[in-house]
């Protein structure tokens, strides 16, 4: 497990200087003038000149890549041109508020699934029912399953919030920036359930798609496992079918469904640019979107490296609970 460990860690870091290398290629080729964009229109050739000299751009590539790196293993990640605020300060400000989505979303995701891959292998009553119910909502792009949740759950029903993060006029800022914990840990049961009405529909619409790509794998692997003969041996012995599934089927059939697990994250990562945008989340989904306009590529490229960080992360964490699952992928 510990070889397993250090060679995902490797790898991780090999993904994350690739990516960082792409992303300092892609501020190479922008036509925007960072110098020039920060310091203002107004802004004088000669202070220009020494703006870019003070941020390193008139060196070799090379030498200002790794100045790159060295500023990004440390946190640096430049100065928003939109804000005038370091990236890292801004991110750190709305970082919380798109984890707290995306955990949420990926919960979501996994229960979803992992009931469709349940149900519908197990062959269960009103598994095909629930079967339509995900598939026409993973056939539905998520920014018309955003506005028809807001259109049906708070216009109609006036069930559920359709915009923000909260209603409280001063919500907790801490100690971890999830509104659901730092709510609870300071005792306010009230504003949990706040936090917890405005995280239910954009988490559902990043979530539906994901958890019909992780049912379909894990159904898929649990009919194969089902036709074993280690699992018609427990048949034989007496054994209900649910306590077959639970004991014997699903954690020989859960790899397969991880691996998709992991895949999804990158898509969520990509609806949530579009969801948060829509509900108004204050995530870094929306300080992306309020950065494109203003060619604020620090912001973009920040945002960048932070969700690919992420991806990468989960992915790698995915690696070792399938190695816990099975025991023969770290052999």
């Amino acid at each position: 497990m510990a070889r397993l460990i250090g060679k995902r860690v490797l790898a991780m870091v090999a993904v994350l200087l690739f990516l960082a290398a792409a992303v300092f290629i892609l501020q190479q080729l922008t036509p925007v003038d960072l110098a020039h964009s920060y310091l203002g229109g107004n802004a004088s050739e000669a202070a220009i000149r020494a703006e870019r000299i003070k941020l390193g751009y008139n060196r070799p590539l090379i030498v200002q890549y790794l100045r790159y790196v060295a500023n990004v293993s440390h946190g640096n990640l430049g100065m928003s041109l939109r804000t005038r605020r370091p990236v890292a300060t801004d991110l750190r400000q709305y970082l919380p508020a798109t984890l707290e989505l995306a955990l949420y979303g990926l919960v979501l995701a996994c229960l979803l699934g992992g009931l469709l891959g349940l149900l519908t292998a197990a062959k269960s009553r009103g598994a095909g029912v629930f079967r339509f119910i995900m598939l026409v909502g993973a056939s539905t792009p998520p920014f018309l399953l955003a506005l028809f949740g807001i259109l049906e759950f708070y216009g109609h029903l006036h069930w559920l919030p359709a915009t923000g993060r909260t209603s409280l006029a001063n919500p907790p800022t801490g100690p971890t920036g999830l509104l659901t914990i730092d709510t609870l840990v300071h005792g306010n049961i009230h504003g949990f359930f706040d936090a917890v009405d405005h995280l239910v529909l954009p988490a559902l619409c990043i979530a539906i798609l994901p958890a019909v790509s992780i049912g379909r794998v894990f159904r898929s692997s649990l009919v194969s496992t089902l036709r074993t003969d280690y699992i018609r041996t427990a048949r034989a012995k007496g054994l209900t079918e649910l306590r077959v599934l639970l004991r014997h089927a699903i954690r020989n059939s859960v790899g397969a469904a991880l691996s998709m697990t992991g895949l999804q994250v990158g898509l969520m990562f990509a609806g949530v640019v579009v969801i948060e945008s829509i509900f108004a989340w204050p995530g870094i989904g929306l300080y992306t979107v309020e950065s494109i306009p203003r060619a604020d590529f620090p912001a973009i490229a920040g945002v960048t490296l932070v969700l690919g960080a992420a991806y990468v992360v989960v992915n790698a964490l995915v690696d070792v609970f399938q190695a816990i699952a099975d025991p023969r992928i770290a052999l």
